[in-house]
């Protein structure tokens, strides 16, 4: 994954606990595409203090994940959702064409459902 991306999805876990100023200085740096020009200028202060106060974000983000791994096992449930899902969609289809059995493809259609409503969540 690319810094740039990889920073963002960081922050949608970790964000709530960098200070204001750090969380937004991320926000304007990897979601808003801001230089660092532009955000010291907006905030009244160097270009260095943005720069360090980026990098030390940056650096608190990605310590958290290493430590609590959330992101990683959201990514992993999120695929493992996919899966689910594909399968079902797979049974549903099958069982459609063969004319075996309502209660199959009612649940194959509630699974279908659960799958993409927690991986929303």
């Amino acid at each position: 994954m690319a810094k740039n991306l990889e920073v963002s999805y960081l922050l949608d876990f970790y964000g709530e606990v960098l200070t204001q100023k750090q969380h937004d200085f991320l926000v304007y740096y990897y979601d808003e595409d801001l230089s660092l020009s532009e955000i010291a200028e907006n905030e009244g202060i160097t270009r260095q203090g943005v720069r360090d106060a980026i990098k030390r974000a940056e650096a608190q983000l990605f310590d958290m994940e290493k430590k609590l791994g959330v992101a990683a096992r959201f990514g992993e449930m999120a695929k493992g959702l996919d899966e689910i899902k594909s399968l079902a969609e797979e049974v549903y289809e099958y069982n459609l064409e063969h004319s075996l059995s309502r209660e199959i493809n009612d649940s194959a259609a509630r699974i279908i459902s659960l799958a993409e409503y927690l991986k929303e969540q």
